[in-house]
C-alpha cells in the first residue's frame, strides 16, 4: 500500500488559515474556485473561514493525494508567491525563466498574472516535478 507524498503543510495551512477570510489556505490546498468566493464574501462571511479550522486536515489529505511530491516543495513555491509573486521570484525557483523575467518587469504582469498563478501554481509545480515541463 503506498501513502501520497506530504506535499503541503498542514501547519502553513493554519498560518494561511489565519488570513483565511481572503482564501489564501485554499489557494495553497488547490481549491482556487473557493478560495476566490472566500476572497470575495471575507470566508463566507466568516462562517465558512470558522468551518475551515475543521475542514484543514482533510484538505490537506486530498492536496498530498493530488500532487506530486518532486524537487520543488509547494511552500516554498506559495512563500515566494505571497511575498515575492509581483517580482516573479516563484516563477525563477520553478525554472520558468522567461515568464520570471516578464512578471520581474511589469509587476507581475501588471497584477493579472498573479491572479492567475493562485489559481494555478500548485498545478505549475506538479508539472515540474513530474517533468512534465
Amino acid at each position: 500500500m503506498s501513502f501520497p507524498s506530504n506535499t503541503h503543510s498542514m501547519i502553513i495551512g493554519y498560518i494561511l488559515w489565519i488570513f483565511g477570510f481572503i482564501g489564501s489556505h485554499r489557494f495553497y490546498f488547490g481549491r482556487p474556485v473557493s478560495g476566490t468566493v472566500y476572497f470575495f464574501t471575507l470566508g463566507l462571511f466568516l462562517i465558512g473561514w470558522i468551518v475551515d479550522l475543521f475542514l484543514i486536515p482533510g484538505m490537506d489529505r486530498a492536496a498530498d493525494a493530488r500532487y506530486s511530491s518532486g524537487d520543488k516543495n509547494y511552500t516554498v513555491s506559495w512563500i515566494l508567491l505571497t511575498f515575492l509573486g509581483i517580482f516573479g521570484i516563484h516563477r525563477f525557483y520553478l525554472g520558468k525563466w522567461i515568464t520570471g523575467l516578464i512578471w520581474l518587469l511589469t509587476g507581475g504582469l501588471f497584477l493579472a498574472g498573479l491572479l492567475y498563478d493562485l489559481w494555478t501554481l500548485n498545478t505549475q509545480i506538479d508539472e515540474v516535478n513530474r517533468g512534465v515541463v
